[in-house]
């Protein structure tokens, strides 16, 4: 097989930058499958390349220099720690530290998606700073989203406890306002939970049997 050193290594990283399979890796070196193998083997050997299963049971190569740097997406987290997986359309890796799972959930709330909210409600199993969450929460405006999905996710769950000073500091007064976690989805399953935190549920019943 052919050697491999530094600039054998910046000029595949620059032919195959990307999503791959084997096939277009053949097609964009112009080798046997043979070799192909070999070339991803050892870019994965050096940490360039991420490898999954696609629908069809084909693998696909994630290739890029910042695989290398360790990077790891919220998706990935989630992924993690829920039943439901997540498929990412596209790499969103956060170099030179690893989220928390209170940063998170955080995020997953903002992408304002069904699936990963749902997903993500398995973060409450681990998560227990609650002083960083309450943070986090209040300074995105949704704490009070927060706090129902808890209440959600325990009636299915186990889930570390809530602090009493964030449920005490997050509870709603009288003259708030009902808010959506996705705006127009109510529960028709959750009614008390949505008024004790005058947050309308995107979920019903059926939507969290994935938990039991």
């Amino acid at each position: 097989m052919p050697t491999f050193n530094f600039m054998k290594t910046r000029d595949l990283l620059n032919k195959l930058e990307g999503i791959q399979t084997i096939e277009t890796v053949m097609d964009a070196l112009k080798l046997s499958r043979e070799k192909a193998i070999y070339y991803i083997y050892r870019l994965r050997e050096k940490g360039y390349v991420k490898t999954r299963r696609l629908e069809n049971n084909k693998r696909a190569y994630n290739i890029s220099f910042e695989n290398r740097l360790k990077g790891v997406s919220y998706y990935e987290i989630i992924n993690k720690y829920s039943p439901i997986k997540l498929v990412v359309p596209k790499t969103y890796n956060i170099y030179g530290k690893r989220p928390g799972l209170e940063e998170t959930l955080i995020y997953a709330l903002k992408t304002k998606s069904l699936r990963t909210i749902l997903a993500a409600l398995a973060l409450f199993k681990e998560i227990d700073d609650w002083s960083n969450l309450y943070y986090l929460a209040k300074a995105n405006h949704i704490e009070r989203q927060v706090g129902a999905l808890y209440d959600l996710a325990r009636e299915f769950f186990r889930v570390r406890r809530m602090t009493k000073r964030f449920r005490n500091n997050t509870l709603p007064k009288k003259k708030y306002r009902f808010e959506y976690v996705i705006l127009g989805l109510k529960s028709k399953d959750f009614g008390e939970i949505e008024k004790s935190w005058k947050i309308y549920l995107p979920f019903n019943k059926k939507d969290m049997e994935v938990f039991l």
